[in-house]
């Protein structure tokens, strides 16, 4: 909704899709250096810093080689589809983006305009199914490559996804029973009338999605489909220059989108904290902050700082959750293939079950109880956290990465090394004995 005439409609539309998508693929780019640096930060070593200032063209120059390297096509790998597989898993990661509302909205002289490439009406709906669509393009090319290592990575990619896609899902439900609408920027605002983020009600939905994001985005612990100490590199084995290149740039475009998902579903989105003056959204054709206490809409004041602030709060939030994938890669060990099928299945699956009927029947009770307001924020928030302690403390504790131990078991531990009956010296039986 916007009160833009048609020109003027498609003429900032055009602009916004240009911009965010370049933007979009040249932090992905920066995105590149940023972990390289962290790592060698948290490794105790000196990451790239030879090309340009502090390094910075480092993502140039690994961009001019790509493009400038050899593109091998192994012999018998499927042509058509080996081509095809990098846009399959590129295509996607790039295009969620387009319904995340990144700044509140900007009072130009021909209207206000939306600060969101395309704000339809089932977002969530089109965040999922885009979502799911990735998996063809890493399946896909580890069919393709004729390369059973590469195969075994698309296979793994293909139960990994559909497994989390589940609990992810399952994660997004609170969101939408607190809301009571699949668009965007609607969530946002009911956090902003709600007086609370939603990482505070909704804890342990967070919890799992933030889970089900790192499986999503095939980022340690759950790069099974890459696996270089068991599959060379998974399914893109046999990819090089810049279809090697486009695989990656997917990986951290999902990365960027996980984020920005994060933080509008869970943070508030360009919400900034104890503050009203960026409570914005369309209602019945006008852009509003509220109501009284009667039910009449309030008129928003909308205004280019206030765009410019509510986008760098955006971004401060976004860039947060990418560093949490950062910090995450180069912390944690890889778990092994029937650790993340019995996390996904067995934990997760029944946990987001049993969380979301426990939350629809006090959601149920609070409204019989006409409980409103910052009173039903805090119920709600007490309840989550409990539920979170279980499932931290006391739900698969201690099961999922002790799955190798021998403890509680009858197997009896033994030395690798052979025990051997050496014979006992006895005073004067010694070597140079009787000498």
């Amino acid at each position: 909704m916007n009160d833009l005439s048609p020109t003027a409609f498609l003429v900032t539309s055009s602009i916004k899709v240009f911009l965010v998508f370049s933007v979009l693929l040249a932090v992905v780019a920066l995105m590149t250096l940023m972990e390289r640096r962290l790592a060698g930060f948290i490794q105790d070593r000196l990451g790239p810093n030879r090309v340009g200032p502090f390094g910075i063209l480092q993502p140039a120059a690994d961009g001019l080689k790509n493009i400038l390297k050899e593109e091998t096509m192994p012999a018998t790998a499927n042509r058509f589809f080996f081509v095809l597989a990098p846009a399959l898993a590129i295509v996607p990661a790039v295009i969620t983006f387009a319904v995340v509302p990144f700044a509140a909205p900007l009072e130009t002289p021909w209207g206000t305009v939306g600060m969101i490439v395309a704000d339809i009406p089932i977002g969530i709906l089109f965040v999922l199914a885009l979502g799911s669509l990735g998996v063809y393009g890493l399946f896909l090319a580890g069919w393709a490559s004729n390369n059973k290592y590469a195969f075994l990575g698309g296979v793994r990619s293909a139960s990994q996804l559909v497994s989390y896609e589940v609990a992810l899902g399952l994660s997004i439900v609170p969101v939408l029973m607190l809301a009571g609408n699949l668009t965007l920027p609607q969530i946002v605002w009911e956090q902003q009338q709600l007086g609370f983020w939603y990482v505070f009600p909704l804890s342990l939905a967070f919890i799992l999605f933030v889970i089900s994001a790192f499986a999503e985005t095939n980022r340690l612990p759950f790069d099974l489909p890459e696996a270089e100490s068991e599959l060379v590199t998974g399914y893109h084995t046999e990819y090089s220059g810049m279809k090697f290149s486009m695989f990656f740039i997917a990986e951290y475009s999902h990365i960027l989108t996980a984020s920005a998902l994060m933080a509008t579903l869970f943070l508030g989105g360009w919400s900034i904290p104890f503050w009203s003056g960026d409570h914005m959204i369309w209602y019945e054709g006008m852009l509003i902050s509220g109501f009284t206490a009667a039910g009449e809409p309030v008129a928003a004041n909308p205004a280019w700082w206030k765009t410019l602030l509510t986008f760098v709060s955006f971004a401060l939030k976004t860039a947060f959750f990418v560093l949490v994938f950062m910090w995450v890669r180069w912390t944690l060990p890889r778990f092994r293939y029937d650790q993340v099928m019995h996390l996904g299945w067995k934990v997760m699956l029944p946990v987001a079950l049993a969380y979301v009927m426990a939350l629809a029947a006090t959601i149920l009770v609070l409204d019989q109880l006409g409980v409103e307001g910052f009173l039903f924020g805090a119920v709600l928030t007490a309840m989550s956290t409990l539920a979170t302690v279980i499932f931290v403390f006391f739900i698969d504790s201690d099961r999922l990465i002790s799955g190798s131990a021998v403890s509680g078991t009858d197997r009896e531990v033994r030395s690798p090394v052979r025990t051997v009956d050496r014979p006992t010296l006895r005073p004067g039986s010694g070597v140079g004995a009787g000498r």
